[in-house]
């Protein structure tokens, strides 16, 4: 993905969107080396409201340093906007992973602000459903499952575009 993304990787103080045509295709794959990275510097990694609860031993495994690891379980919509928006704009964190539910431009507008006050790299989970809606996303990719891989499908990048699927191993 780095070689191909506008900048060199994942955009900086931005929000990421990923929409996997369905959960567990191996969405996460994508962004654990640059959570691999990060887990090393002094900024946290938070994750809010997985739809499952993230698998330590794994993160370790790969890499991730766990003592820097923020897990956020809201109960209601409203808090993990919230929470999603606090840690964004917070400074401190250096990726905020989140699966919000049905989430409106606006309040779209407000997360990409808030990755950008606090230099994080923002990646909503989101549903395939939302593929035609506005967003003011640095980026936007669509994943669909390919055989032992994933077809990512960029349907929004800031700084270039890209019209062919990329064939990602996973």
């Amino acid at each position: 993905m780095d070689a191909v993304l506008p900048g060199g990787g994942w955009p900086q103080g931005a929000l990421t969107e990923i929409l996997p045509m369905r959960e567990g295709i191996g969405e996460l794959r994508l962004v654990i080396p640059a959570l691999m990275r990060l887990s090393r510097s002094n900024r946290w990694i938070a994750w809010i409201a997985p739809p499952r609860m993230p698998y330590a031993p794994a993160l370790a495994t790969v890499g991730i340093d766990l003592s820097r690891v923020l897990l956020v379980r809201p109960t209601t919509k409203a808090d993990t906007l919230w929470a999603t928006e606090q840690a964004l704009r917070y400074g401190k964190c250096g990726a905020v992973l989140a699966w919000p539910r049905q989430v409106n431009y606006r309040t779209l507008r407000r997360l990409q602000l808030a990755a950008e006050a606090g230099q994080a790299w923002g990646f909503l989970f989101r549903s395939p459903r939302e593929k035609n809606s506005p967003s003011p996303a640095a980026l936007r990719l669509r994943l669909e499952p390919l055989g032992t891989g994933l077809a990512a499908q960029i349907l929004k990048c800031r700084g270039g575009h890209v019209t062919k699927p990329i064939i990602l191993k996973v």
